[in-house]
């Protein structure tokens, strides 16, 4: 029998969620997904001192406010470990816009399309970019619109449900549904017991997600993403994708137990009707739940201070 891991890659696209180029060239996956909390981790490895340092030495030359030449160096940074990423991996790879623009539609846009331009100056094809941003009706909003224009998204920090029926209205490319995170939540806020996979919050929601749009045939791509353990995985095998950390790929790797599959097409049931939400609906039902309002206020919180960090680090140079 073979590992997990080759296993799990006959049912499931298997994306590297790291930055480390030696981590994505050992386990060779599909696609490789970056955020800023990645690259901030990155940019602290030896391998990425001079990219680093190239991408504030361009930003200088062009000028600017000392805001603006921050920003600039992080989206050449990021753009340049995009690039590297991608003479790897025979897909795509993914780049977060600035959190602190999450509430921002217009500026969403002009970012995601500053970031594709710069792939685009570097020979890199559009087609095999995916702009992130986070599952805000700002940012799904935002993704509606680049998608008609030929950029595709993939929508981060989503916990809820609504949040992943507004993304597929918008017809975005890829949604990034939370894990891990949402087991952290019900872990301290409630007495709540795992004893498997099956059992897991963060599985059961992307189930559901992942049901919903094979019943209403959505073309939306569904990754489960922020796995806390293998058990995670393995309860979600079949999903479109799935992105997974170098140490959790390096454990499937090491067991060659067997994999069944646990999700496909042929046989989604959804017992959700296929709904279109408008603005108010969407943020009330978001509202609502009040693990997906507090893991999102919080992801992008983390995602601006690690972005923060990255400047920091960049200005220190």
């Amino acid at each position: 029998m073979t590992d997990k891991l080759s296993q799990l890659k006959t049912m499931t696209d298997v994306v590297a969620d790291t930055g480390d180029i030696e981590a994505i060239r050992r386990f060779t996956p599909l696609d490789a997904t970056t955020n800023p909390s990645l690259l901030l981790k990155a940019a602290a490895l030896p391998h990425y001192q001079d990219i680093l340092l190239a991408a504030k030495a361009r930003a200088g030359r062009e000028g600017g406010s000392n805001r603006e030449q921050l920003a600039a160096s992080c989206d050449y940074f990021a753009v340049a470990v995009g690039t590297e990423i991608l003479s790897i991996v025979p897909g795509r790879v993914s780049t977060e816009v600035d959190a602190r623009l999450s509430f921002d539609r217009h500026g969403t846009i002009e970012r995601a399309k500053r970031i594709i331009g710069l792939y685009e100056k570097a020979g890199i094809s559009r087609e095999r970019i995916l702009i992130k941003t986070a599952s805000t009706w700002e940012g799904i909003s935002a993704a509606l619109e680049l998608e008609r224009e030929g950029i595709q998204c993939n929508l981060t920090l989503l916990f809820g449900f609504p949040q992943a029926q507004a993304c597929a209205d918008a017809g975005v490319f890829l949604i990034s549904p939370f894990v891990g995170r949402i087991l952290d939540w019900y872990k301290a806020h409630t007495d709540l017991q795992v004893k498997s996979g099956d059992d897991d919050p963060g599985v059961q929601s992307v189930k559901r997600i992942y049901n919903y749009y094979k019943q209403h045939h959505y073309t939306t791509v569904v990754m489960g993403a922020s796995f806390r353990n293998c058990g995670e995985i393995e309860a979600l095998a079949g999903c479109d994708r799935l992105t997974i950390s170098p140490a959790l790929l390096e454990e499937l790797e090491g067991d060659e137990g067997p994999l069944p599959r646990k999700l496909d097409p042929n046989h989604a049931n959804s017992g959700d009707a296929k709904t279109v939400l408008d603005e108010a609906t969407f943020r009330l039902e978001v509202n609502e739940d009040a693990m997906a309002t507090e893991k999102l206020a919080e992801g992008i919180r983390n995602f601006i201070a690690d972005q923060r960090r990255l400047e920091t680090l960049v200005s220190e140079l």
